[in-house]
């Protein structure tokens, strides 16, 4: 195994098991996962080859979006379990060698979280100033506007008027999810003290940091440039992410996670420069371990609202340049990148970059994705289901099985807009369908029993499980040395037995004007990778690597490779 570099931190050759609780595994048949499902799983995870597992947001909430509303850091949402049951879960964890890292989620709160409350009740209340509160304006027809025309990500105005004390808050998400007061050092030390000291005191290994980049809000609260003038609201990106007191509160962050060793993954939205990246992860900055760049997985997306897109919306040039980027913020630096193409905010990869048009297309892409994911520096993330090669709810599913907020808010827009065009309907339909969070969401594919053997209860879990569960399982598939899962076993071990190139080695792009197949080198100090990967569904001609060397076929995904590439064939050769 190539041992790490002498004085790297442990989190750089890690590789991350991403979990959503609520479809993760159900212990007590209430149709919903839990603690205790996750615990009993755990045998399971190690046996995948991870190192950590990152928790989705466990916290009390009312659940408007799906956990990331928080009323209370210091307890769980009692369908979850208990803080008894996350004691527990994070000593079995470090009992099986796997560390843990939990959501922090402080840019906002819920609106049912005490200080809200709080603040909400008068405004002169101590905590008036722990929320942004702004009055209203006045346009020359005497009629009440929100303070600026920021449209929130989820859509509509991201401010909401309160009656109670007569002044707008602000919310770049839900309007139940208002943006917390960062200026106020006050505010600040309690979300260190009850969202950060109070998990890292129990044990935690670090933080997934939701929205790390929106703390600090430009403070004159300007409109935002007209980019959509059909609309009174507008994209804000540039107003609200990368403020300037952003790295002064990420520093201070940063001298509590380091007592405790603690690593973080900030989410980092609408940061598309190299030099700005480095700003949150250069390790002279002492800021965060690394981020999320989303230039992969916001292919083919709307560039004024996701979902108003054409399909697939991206080309084989478009990826490589997304996966360049991320790359490259390693290269000749100080800093750390990440290697991920699922979360709980997208689409399953398969659906998206592969085929899920028949088993034979579906297995073989979700291969060729793994052999791309576990060939790239960085650390690694890999989102519960990937594994089995988990794919897209099924195109005859109607809106009523979709269950998250963003979803539901863009049909139902589409619906008014329109006047219930059901060809515009239709539209949007093929949107969520590629594009929905929902995918992600639904629940882990145990096996062939009911609900996916995610549920014993015969009770309808609270998403529908795949149609296709029978085929896709875990059980299934750790029997069967061909399958996905295997694989990803396979990819997981190759990665640790070759970390210098696989982990840490430096990346090239060989063909990039190529807009079928994607070629790759991986080269550290004393050897070479070479990665070919066909991401198209026809054959394609292939050359074998340079004869100055002795190259030898480490990895692929077809079993007696031919001359050419068959569709979604990957390769990687080492000398």
């Amino acid at each position: 195994m190539s041992p790490i570099a002498v004085g790297e931190k442990w989190w750089k050759n890690s590789i991350i098991y991403q979990i959503y609780p609520a479809s993760f595994k159900d212990s007590n048949g209430d149709g919903i996962g839990d603690i205790q499902g996750i615990i009993s799983s755990l045998d399971y995870i190690s046996s995948l080859g991870v190192d950590v597992i990152w928790l989705c947001p466990m916290y009390d909430s009312p659940q408007i979006d799906m956990g990331y509303d928080v009323a209370d850091y210091e307890n769980v949402y009692p369908p979850y379990g208990t803080v008894q049951d996350m004691e527990v879960l994070i000593d079995a964890c470090h009992r099986r060698g796997l560390r843990i890292i939990l959501d922090l989620v402080v840019n906002h709160t819920s609106d049912q979280h005490k200080w809200f409350k709080e603040s909400r009740s008068s405004k002169t209340n101590p905590k008036r100033d722990w929320y942004i509160w702004k009055p209203a304006k006045y346009d020359e027809n005497g009629q009440r506007q929100p303070p600026n025309n920021w449209r929130s990500i989820f859509g509509g105005s991201a401010w909401e008027w309160d009656e109670q004390t007569e002044e707008y808050y602000l919310h770049l998400f839900c309007v139940e999810q208002p943006d917390v007061n960062w200026e106020n050092a006050e505010t600040r030390k309690a979300i260190y003290d009850s969202a950060m000291e109070f998990w890292l005191q129990k044990g935690v290994d670090g933080f997934r940091v939701d929205t790390v980049n929106m703390y600090s809000k430009h403070p004159e609260y300007a409109n935002a440039p007209i980019l959509d003038p059909k609309s009174t609201t507008q994209p804000a990106f540039s107003l609200f992410c990368n403020g300037p007191r952003i790295h002064e509160y990420l520093g201070e962050m940063n001298d509590i996670l380091s007592k405790y060793d603690a690593m973080t993954v900030g989410e980092l939205p609408n940061t598309h420069t190299l030099e700005g990246v480095l700003r949150y992860v250069s390790a002279a900055e002492n800021q965060l371990s690394m981020v999320f760049q989303f230039d992969l997985v916001d292919l083919g997306m709307g560039k004024d609202y996701k979902f108003l897109t054409t399909i697939p919306g991206w080309t084989l040039r478009d990826l490589k340049a997304a996966v360049k980027s991320a790359q490259d913020v390693i290269k000749g630096t100080d800093a750390w990148t990440t290697v991920f193409m699922e979360n709980h905010d997208q689409g399953r990869s398969v659906s998206r970059f592969g085929s899920d048009k028949t088993p034979e297309l579906r297995v073989r892409s979700a291969k060729m994705l793994a052999m791309m994911q576990g060939t790239l520096s960085g650390t690694q993330f890999i989102y519960q289901g990937q594994e089995i090669g988990m794919v897209n709810a099924p195109k005859e599913w109607t809106i009523d099985e979709y269950k998250d907020i963003d979803s539901l808010n863009y049909y139902h827009m589409t619906r008014q807009v329109t006047n219930n065009d059901p060809v515009e309907l239709e539209k949007a339909m093929v949107s969520l369908q590629h594009l929905a969070r929902d995918h992600s969401r639904l629940p882990m594919q145990w096996n062939a029993d009911v609900n996916a053997g995610f549920s014993s209860s015969s009770a309808k879990p609270w998403m529908r499980p795949h149609d296709n569960y029978p085929d896709i399982n875990v059980s299934l598939q750790e029997k069967d040395q061909d399958s996905v899962l295997s694989f990803w076993k396979q990819m997981n071990q190759l990665r640790k037995e070759y970390a210098d190139l696989m982990v840490y080695g430096e990346f090239e792009i060989l063909d990039e004007a190529n807009q079928s197949v994607f070629t790759f080198t991986k080269k550290s100090k004393t050897r070479s990778l070479i990665v070919i990967l066909n991401f198209s569904e026809t054959v394609q001609s292939f050359e074998k690597p340079g004869t100055d060397r002795d190259w030898k076929l480490l990895v692929g995904n077809v079993e007696d490779p031919q001359e050419a590439l068959q569709a979604f064939e990957g390769r990687v050769f080492l000398a």
